[in-house]
This record gives structure tokens, C-alpha cells and sequence, in this order.
């Protein structure tokens, strides 16, 4: 969305989430932050960026710091998204750089795990997700662990016309709350949203 498109959106979603029973997040373009903070003053909705890079500053046009997105008034931002790894090449490892960076900057990260097609075919999803989790939770403390957010986020069912059941979601929800529970404690894992 143009900015001008993003606060028509979020004035428009706003008095349909202002009674919400969870946390009302909107993800958008890095031209649209400005826009939609001030678009969303005096709701509930909180304004999070779609990815950001896990260096501080440096040589890498056109990237955008996680520093950057917390000096513009972002809360969230999102890591790991399949777009981004499918088309601009993000790996678990990236992934992981940009969720630590995100964390030192003091944002709350909404992780993406997921599989394709082929590999819920092939019956390794669950290696697939776990390790993602894995990966992605690497050098994250307990402490830290409170500002994640997991998006299962069953690529293989996106634009293709099929549809992923809730036993399906709630099995990979349930192999990551327990991947997570064996990286930290079960407690800890019962607090994680996913």
C-alpha cells in the first residue's frame, strides 16, 4: 500500500478491532511507518515493520536497521517471513541475525517458521519447523523470549488454493511449543504466542 492507501486501511480496520481480545498488530512497508503510526494514535493497533537487517549500520543499501525502525516508533517487526526467504534469499542464519538485532533494539519479533509443499510431502515437516525454531531462538534468552511471537505459517497453503485445517496449524503450533519448551522450560513455552 502507498501511505495514503495504509491510513485509509488502518482508519477503516480500527473501530473493527477496538474491543479485540489480543494485541491488533499491522506490518507495513517501510514507507508506510510514519504514516500508519499517526494513523493509528488513539486505537489499539500497534505498528510493526515487515523484516529488518541485523546490523546496526554499515555498507548495506537500501536495508533497514532495526535501530532505525525503533527511532521511527515501531513496536514490532517481522523476521523470517516465507516471501522473504523464497525471493530474497533470507536463511534460518539471517533469519536468526535479524531477529537478535531486532531484540537489541528493543522490538518485539514476530518469527515466521513454515514449509513448502514438497516438504510436507516428503513428511519432514516437523524436523523442518523445529530446527526453523531452533535456529531462529539461538543465543535468545528467557528474558527475551517474551518479546517473540511464532507465525506458523504453512507456506504450501498460501495462494494455492489449498487450505491448511486447524488440526494441521495446531499440530506444527504444538511441535513448536514443544521444540521451544525443550530449548527453555515448559512454563516458559505455555508463555510464548504462536
Amino acid at each position: 500500500k502507498t501511505p495514503a492507501e495504509a491510513k485509509e486501511l488502518i482508519t477503516a480496520i480500527a473501530p473493527l478491532v477496538k474491543d479485540a481480545g489480543c494485541d491488533v498488530v499491522a506490518c507495513v512497508p517501510y514507507v508506510d511507518i510514519a504514516t500508519a503510526i499517526e494513523a493509528a494514535k488513539g486505537t489499539n493497533i500497534k505498528i510493526g515493520a515487515e523484516n529488518c537487517h541485523w546490523a546496526v549500520s554499515g555498507a548495506f543499501t537500501g536495508e533497514i536497521s532495526a535501530e532505525m525502525l525503533k527511532a521511527c516508533g515501531v513496536e514490532y517487526v517481522i523476521t523470517g517471513h516465507s516471501e522473504r526467504r523464497t525471493y530474497f534469499g533470507d536463511t534460518d542464519v539471517t533469519v536468526q541475525k535479524r531477529t537478535r538485532a531486532a531484540l537489541d533494539a528493543g522490538l518485539t519479533v514476530i518469527v515466521c517458521v513454515g514449509e513448502y509443499l514438497e516438504q510436507r510431502e516428503q513428511g519432514i515437516t516437523d524436523e523442518l519447523v523445529a530446527m526453523q525454531t531452533k535456529i531462529a531462538l539461538g543465543g535468545v534468552t528467557e528474558e527475551e523470549l517474551k518479546r517473540i511471537i511464532i507465525a506458523y505459517e504453512p507456506v504450501w497453503a498460501i495462494g494455492t488454493g489449498r487450505t491448511a485445517t486447524a488440526q494441521q496449524a495446531n499440530e506444527v503450533c504444538a511441535l513448536i511449543r514443544n521444540t521451544i519448551a525443550g530449548l527453555y522450560r515448559w512454563e516458559t513455552a505455555d508463555d510464548v504466542v504462536i
